[in-house]
């Protein structure tokens, strides 16, 4: 399978989630899905990412968008932070990388002189028609959610 393209039909996926879910795209059809992808649970700017997207909830309901948190943690792990963070969106597992690789996130990484293969933290707006209308790759904390609803705004 190839990777997403920017205004071109992101292809279905199935993953397993919190709240004992499998998250189908194609279920989630007439809504905006914005899919952020982040290193691991517990992590200082993981944890700072996932409360903004929290903290600005509200405002993404009213505009209809369903947010989904992907890492490589298993689903365990996804559940204990959820519920540590209060997060009120689901967290999807990617063990197998099956969506890292559709999306492209996976990249070699560097942390403290050592290459290691890591999610590179990165953003992706689908809107309800299921076309990828934006994405953020080498996401910065400070500021990103609100740049995500602004494009929510502009959809």
């Amino acid at each position: 399978m190839s990777s997403v393209e920017l205004n071109q039909p992101v292809p279905d996926f199935e993953a397993p989630a919190t709240g004992d879910q499998t998250i189908r795209l194609a279920d989630l059809r007439g809504k905006n899905v914005v899919i952020y992808f982040y290193p691991k649970n517990n992590t200082p700017g993981c944890n700072a990412e996932g409360e903004d997207f929290r903290d600005n909830m509200k405002e993404f309901t009213e505009l209809d968008t369903e947010i989904l948190g992907v890492s490589r943690n298993g689903l365990r792990a996804h559940e204990n932070y959820r519920q540590k963070f209060e997060f009120p969106f689901h967290l999807i597992s990617d063990k197998e990388e099956e969506l890292c690789r559709l999306f492209d996130v996976i990249k070699l990484k560097k942390l403290y002189g050592k290459e290691h293969m890591g999610i590179v933290r990165s953003t992706f707006l689908i809107d309800r028609d299921g076309v990828l209308r934006q994405e953020w790759r080498g996401v910065k904390v400070p500021g990103h959610v609100e740049e995500v609803l602004e494009a929510v705004k502009a959809l």
